[in-house]
């Protein structure tokens, strides 16, 4: 039974939808919008002059991503503080041979 509420959690996490709008249209329908979002757990990709500059998405996904950020952050710093005695140049030829043998076996 555990697999399938697993199995469930995921795919309804793979269903969200993504819309996008522009600023104005944004401004205009905000609280339709708002519900999309709380309601649908839509996500908003809000544009400006055709490029995107925001997103409006759920709280709980947003929190979501703050933890996500936070463990990666953690991750970054515990990874340079081990490497902090290798030269950048050195680091990076280890970094580019060790990725060309993965790539080619």
């Amino acid at each position: 039974m555990a697999r399938f509420w697993t199995f469930l959690s995921i795919s309804i996490i793979m269903i969200i939808s993504i819309n996008e709008v522009s600023a104005v249209s944004f401004r205009q329908n905000l609280g339709e919008m708002l519900n999309q979002v709380q309601y649908r757990h839509d996500s908003i990709v809000i544009n400006k002059d055709g490029k995107p500059v925001a997103a409006l998405v759920n709280a709980e996904l947003f929190a979501r991503v703050c933890r996500l950020n936070d463990r990666f952050e953690a991750l970054t710093d515990r990874i340079a503080h081990a490497f902090a005695d290798i030269a950048e140049a050195e680091g990076l030829a280890e970094i580019d041979a060790v990725a060309s043998k993965v790539r080619h076996g």
